[in-house]
């Protein structure tokens, strides 16, 4: 496979992109190590979280050495991820110049990088050749072509846009910003348009797009028919439904807004109940799920009472009782903390999140070697001080608790 080489090679460095979080200075150095005048290598990493950025260098002596690397590693699985190896570029501004950049889509599954190489190269020195792909690698079919130069670009989108590859007929044109992409021209002329997405027996979807000339007209034509009720009249139903209006999104978009949207909620959720969960542990084999409710119902309103069971759906002797109000939880840990259900006394407390718990501990172990004697200041003192967070089967109790042993 003919290889681009940069005029004039001034080092003999490589850049190696696409790599796995995983992937060690270690790794990568033992990945490059059959080339004998390989130098040193440097997985480049946050420099404040330290983890990796996914891509690196590899540095060496001779030149020859690197042009055979790229031959050899560009497009080979490390960590299985398929990496990317090409020289690297010192100059700033020619990296994001973008010039000889294409745009590749419409790929079909079976396409993978070196495929989409071996069909660009024909055209022209390919410095980097990338087909997008899912963590699990299956190809989102679309991808980018870099050449050397902007001739070779044209050349390749004149010749191979249009054309049938495997299954698809592919898209190829110069590669654009998103941020570029978003700039309409503010000439050009378009119509009203109305779409209604229907499936294959050609039945509506239920949803479907409105693009106005302006945004002036289509936050009006939101404002308007939002939560409004929309006349249904058919031969088998006659209603109204009520319409969902909103600014079309793309899926990454929403995907992203919903993401937020959750995380919203869990942290409410968290807050809300994060001082009115009540751990209890000790608790006798024979006592049922019913029977732990209805013994701490004394204690005013509970709303989610589980107690843990194993693969066998047997009792694992703890579970968790969570209260409307943070008082009503404080009453029943100082009411059954050491009561005796059956043949046990129960140990009851108020469930913590696995940090905080933490730092307990620390401040505890620090007082300890400080030769400190007496409770922290930190532990209330009503409460007792042993503390096992719920694994988060409890739906009110926060989903990043651990069990501390």
């Amino acid at each position: 496979m003919a290889v681009a080489s940069m005029e004039p090679v001034i080092s003999a460095s490589l850049y190696v992109g696409d790599l796995h979080q995983d992937v060690t200075d270690a790794q990568l150095f033992d990945a490059f190590s059959e080339f004998k005048s390989l130098q040193s290598v440097r997985v480049c990493r946050d420099s404040s979280t330290c983890c990796s950025l996914c891509y690196g260098y590899v540095n060496f002596i001779s030149s020859q050495d690197a042009l055979h690397a790229i031959e050899v590693k560009n497009h080979s699985t490390l960590n299985g991820k398929v990496i990317r190896v090409m020289w690297s570029h010192r100059d700033s501004d020619a990296r994001r110049s973008r010039i000889g950049n294409v745009f590749v889509k419409n790929l079909s599954d079976f396409i993978v990088s070196v495929k989409v190489q071996g069909m660009f190269q024909k055209f022209g020195n390919v410095l980097s050749c990338k087909v997008v792909a899912y963590d699990d690698r299956q190809s989102k079919g679309y991808g980018f072509v870099q050449f050397e130069s902007e001739n070779s670009a044209n050349a390749a989108i004149e010749n191979l846009h249009g054309s049938t590859v495997g299954d698809k007929q592919i898209y190829v044109g110069k590669f654009v910003k998103k941020s570029d992409r978003a700039v309409t021209n503010p000439e050009a002329k378009y119509t009203n348009l109305l779409a209604i997405l229907k499936d294959e027996n050609g039945a509506s979807r239920g949803f479907g797009f409105v693009n106005f000339e302006n945004p002036g007209n289509a936050k009006r034509a939101l404002e308007a028919f939002h939560g409004t009720q929309l006349g249904i009249v058919m031969k088998s139903y006659r209603g109204s439904k009520v319409l969902y209006v909103a600014r079309a999104q793309k899926k990454t978009e929403r995907k992203e807004m919903l993401h937020h949207q959750f995380e919203d909620r869990r942290r409410e959720k968290i807050l809300k109940y994060q001082a009115s969960n009540v751990y209890v542990k000790n608790i006798d084999d024979d006592v049922t799920n019913d029977e732990l409710r209805e013994h701490f119902s004394q204690c005013d309103t509970i709303t989610s009472a589980k107690l843990m069971l194993d693969d066998k759906g047997m009792s694992k002797g703890f579970g968790f009782v969570c209260f409307s109000t943070p008082e009503e939880a404080i009453k029943a840990v100082n009411t059954f903390h050491g009561f005796m259900l059956r043949r046990k006394p129960l140990y009851a407390a108020i469930a913590q999140r696995k940090e905080e718990r933490q730092a307990q501990l620390q401040l505890q172990y620090a007082h300890r070697i400080a030769g400190l004697v007496g409770p922290s200041a930190v532990i209330p003192g009503g409460y007792p001080t042993l503390y096992y967070p719920s694994p988060g089967i409890v739906s009110q109790v926060p989903a990043d608790q651990h069990t501390l042993v």
